[in-house]
């Protein structure tokens, strides 16, 4: 991890973000910041926030209260400047499968206005990188779903962005595949790139994240070094105690405890 001054800006700040989609409510208060040439894990379950958050973070949706910044720049009105330091992967991507690799790779390179000569150096470059060079002239529809990530991963570092989201890049990938990704994301560190990764495994990013934000049901339950999480007990393990009887002050007893997170009103039948 690199040296951290008192000037040292976030390559992601994001400071009490809240947003509902038709009454839900995805996000609830979510703060944490992501520092420069790190990996920084976000893990939760399905359904916790990670794809909204992420969507927030390269300006495709914007929050109904809070700020997101992008090394010191607003999400709100600096969004062009943002998105040219940024490269995003979801989830789930489509892709020109007819195309081969090194056709599907210049079509971005244009689209991102590089020249001919830019083009050709920057695949050279982006499949050395995610050791993809011997198939740039396969059809993409040919590729295995691990091959067809790191095509999808080159092709978020066309434009040399500082910043990359990659949203479950690991999802569907064998245990080799997955192997290999995270060697790819150790090497990007290596040359200074942010990478902020999602998963529903946390286990999956332990050894290769320098920072984690646990996040769950839309609120932030962690955000810190990896290694101090994992050497904390209480960190590692979450207590779910479901009543059977209900209990008269109970639950507001509960919520005064620092320990608890949450207390939800159980429903009983005929009034127990």
């Amino acid at each position: 991890m690199p040296a951290i001054t008192r000037d040292t800006v976030p390559a992601i700040f994001v400071n009490q973000l809240s947003h509902a989609f038709r009454g839900h409510q995805a996000l609830s208060n979510v703060s944490f910041c992501v520092l420069p040439q790190t990996l920084h894990a976000f893990v939760g379950p399905n359904g916790a926030g990670k794809t909204t958050t992420m969507r927030m973070i390269c300006t495709l949706l914007q929050p109904n209260r809070g700020e997101v910044e992008i090394f010191g720049s607003n999400i709100k009105n600096e969004s062009a400047q943002i998105r040219r330091r940024i490269g995003y992967m979801p989830d789930h991507f489509s892709m020109y499968r007819q195309m081969t690799v090194a056709e599907y790779l210049d079509f971005f390179g244009t689209a991102y206005g590089l020249t001919q000569e830019q083009r050709d150096r920057v695949i050279s470059d982006v499949l050395n990188l995610t050791d993809m060079d011997g198939r740039r002239n396969d059809l993409i529809s040919g590729l295995s779903r691990g091959m067809q990530q790191r095509v999808s991963l080159a092709r978020v570092l066309v434009h040399d962005p500082d910043l990359l989201l990659l949203d479950e890049p690991a999802s569907g990938l064998d245990p080799r595949a997955r192997i290999e990704l995270m060697e790819i994301l150790r090497e990007l560190r290596r040359i200074g790139k942010t990478v902020f990764i999602s998963s529903h495994i946390l286990s999956e990013l332990a050894d290769l994240c320098d920072a984690v934000t646990i996040i769950d049901r839309g609120h932030v339950r962690y955000s810190g070094p990896m290694d101090l999480l994992l050497e904390s007990p209480a960190q590692q393990t979450t207590w779910i105690l479901r009543l059977t009887t209900a209990l008269p002050g109970i639950m507001d007893k509960l919520r005064t405890l620092a320990a608890v997170t949450e207390v939800t009103e159980p429903e009983f039948s005929n009034g127990r």
